[in-house]
């Protein structure tokens, strides 16, 4: 079986949308695209191809159309090229429910919703990683389908932007599986899904009427 991994860099407060430049998803107003790109130095991108080695890539409709018109375009000789070289030679799966998308960058596959990604997960294969597609990462998650999550966590705060959780993800604890931090702050922590949520015992309850009358008025407000 494939494992899906959720790979993803986000700000301090949790925004995934545009790390890598002003016009690559502008909706919503969002006026900071690119703001990871100043934070990433050697280590920060090491790790990313690490997570690119031996990979097939899992996107959503919106991020493979952002990828498909600038990787096949790009200088593999420039800074970068490495990706480049690996983006345009690896699988890539594009989900989308309307099939309203070209897939002719060599080696795209449409998966029109997620019982195709689910029977894709349980061949055999390399993993599949995704980038970007956060409609498609809360759906995975909400279906219970992350077998792995590697963030990068960069030292800002946005505000506003598309997420990357939402309410709905199926409850799961994860194993820090290798870390690093980057020179410049940004966090790189990869994670194994491991069981489910350990909740504390916690000490011996006190049942005061100071308590007793505030449970009563946490039910009353919902």
């Amino acid at each position: 079986m494939r494992k899906i991994i959720v790979g993803a860099q986000v700000s301090i407060d949790g925004v995934m949308q545009a790390p890598g430049g002003k016009w690559e998803d502008p909706t919503g107003g969002f006026e900071l695209g690119g703001w990871a790109m100043p934070h990433f130095d050697d280590v920060a991108g090491a790790e990313i191809d690490h997570l690119f080695q031996n990979c097939d890539l899992l996107l959503g409709r919106k991020t493979y159309e952002i990828f498909a018109g600038y990787w096949p375009h790009y200088d593999e000789k420039a800074p970068a090229g490495n990706i480049a070289r690996m983006f345009n030679r690896i699988r890539k799966y594009v989900v989308s429910r309307s099939g309203d998308v070209d897939t002719s960058w060599r080696g795209s596959v449409l998966l029109r919703d997620l019982e195709e990604v689910k029977r894709l997960r349980a061949e055999d294969g390399p993993s599949l990683v995704t980038q970007g597609s956060t409609e498609l990462i809360h759906a995975l998650f909400a279906n219970d389908l992350v077998d792995q999550l590697s963030v990068w966590v960069v030292p800002v705060i946005l505000g506003n932007g598309k997420k990357l959780f939402a309410d709905g993800s199926v409850p799961h604890s994860y194993k820090l599986s290798r870390s690093r931090v980057a020179r410049t702050g940004v966090m790189i922590a990869h994670y194994d899904r491991t069981g489910g949520i350990e909740v504390a015992k916690g000490s011996e309850e006190i049942l005061s009427d100071a308590e007793l009358a505030r449970r009563e008025r946490m039910k009353r407000e919902g």
